[in-house]
């Protein structure tokens, strides 16, 4: 309540008040709008891509030398990775950059897939590769390219330090890895640790 010794309060200062509230509350609103449809963004963008991807697989088996799943797209499909007892299946790119393991799983091998028996696979914790989690000693996994099917048992999982531990490209080995940033139900990305998952032709384990 004003008393007589309280002068009163301007109407223009009083509707600045309001204003600035309404803009806080505002901003507040458009931040958290951001944040969630970017969250969701990424898994909707990774499926979709999958998609396109599987289209220019299709075309690339068919003869087409050099399939791009879009017009712009520097990458192109080079295999495709099933696990069989998660019902899974990933269409594997050429060229492991940021921009491709938004698209999916990508050869982390220069040499290409079929120029390699030592090979390297890398994907996102929180799409792609998120079934790391799940996979177990002795699954198989399937790796499919344009000129051969080979398949895989999960040998062993570890974390590695990414600042102590390089992986190194051994073509005097046979064997398949899947390579995604841990712990793998982190909130934040980013950081030094990696999960490991090692495969071995099957019938070696």
């Amino acid at each position: 309540m004003q008393t007589d010794s309280e002068p009163p309060v301007p109407l223009a200062v009083h509707l600045l008040h309001v204003l600035k509230r309404h803009w806080v509350l505002a901003a507040v609103c458009f931040t958290a709008a951001a944040f969630f449809l970017n969250a969701i963004w990424i898994p909707v963008k990774a499926e979709l891509a999958q998609h396109l991807l599987e289209r220019s697989w299709l075309r690339t088996l068919e003869g087409e030398p050099y399939a791009k799943p879009w017009p712009w797209a520097d990458t192109r499909a080079v295999g495709v990775l099933e696990v069989p007892r998660l019902g899974l299946r990933e269409i594997v790119l050429e060229g492991s950059s940021v921009r491709n393991l938004a698209f999916g799983p990508t050869l982390v091998n220069t040499a290409g897939l079929d120029h390699s028996t030592d090979r390297i696979l890398s994907g996102h914790r929180d799409t792609h590769f998120s079934f790391l989690k799940e996979l177990q000693t002795g699954d198989l996994l399937r790796l499919r390219t344009t000129t051969q099917t080979r398949d895989y048992r999960v040998a062993w999982q570890e974390v590695v330090d990414s600042r102590s531990q390089n992986l190194v490209i051994d073509d005097g080995e046979d064997r398949l890895t899947l390579l995604t940033c841990y712990p793998v139900d982190s909130p934040t990305a980013g950081g030094p640790l990696r999960l490991v998952v090692t495969a071995l032709p099957d019938g070696d384990i």
